[in-house]
């Protein structure tokens, strides 16, 4: 009965964690191919840097921010990590606007993901030994899917566009109310 009860947490989460896979495979897609796109137009390790500073700037807000409002923290992050992505994809061979959209992306995707993971754990609290997993599985989903999707393409970053745009839509029309 308690796995029963707490698999039955999953079906009204479907929508939040849909899209903290999508969110999550935009992200990685991009990762995956960061190093080969920044080749020729900025130091690689420049441009990964970047990245990973912004990652780690961009957890640590949601950090602070998500738990008040994580409502705000997804409808203002995630329309500017979708003008991101599409800047990326169409200013990528541009070393000015590569190394700081660098870091932008990687801020506002560690915001955006966190915040998300965060209403999973939130919202799941009737599965207190399955949540984790939960919020682990959809992660890992979008690790996988993203950078499998991004390499069927030349550039990461449109891929990025649509797949946050999924997770836009589905978190607004799929999660919760009390999610939003």
């Amino acid at each position: 009965d308690g796995l029963r009860a707490e698999l039955a947490v999953l079906r009204p989460l479907a929508g939040v964690l849909l899209a903290g896979a999508l969110v999550n495979a935009a992200t990685f897609g991009v990762f995956t191919y960061l190093a080969p796109v920044a080749a020729g137009v900025a130091p690689v390790p420049v441009v990964l840097g970047a990245f990973g500073v912004g990652c780690f700037a961009g957890i640590t807000a949601a950090g602070r921010l998500a738990d008040r409002w994580p409502g705000r923290v997804v409808a203002v992050g995630g329309p500017l990590l979708l003008a991101g992505w599409v800047a990326l994809a169409l200013t990528s061979d541009v070393p000015a606007a590569l190394v700081p959209l660098a870091f932008t992306q990687g801020a506002l995707s560690f915001a955006v993901g966190g915040t998300v993971i965060a209403r999973i754990l939130r919202l799941a609290e009737g599965a207190p030994t399955m949540k984790g997993s939960y919020a682990t599985a959809a992660l890992n989903v979008g690790a996988t899917a993203g950078p499998v999707l991004a390499g069927a393409v030349a550039n990461p970053f449109w891929p990025a566009a649509a797949l946050i745009t999924a997770a836009l839509t589905t978190y607004a029309f799929g999660a919760p109310a009390s999610s939003r």
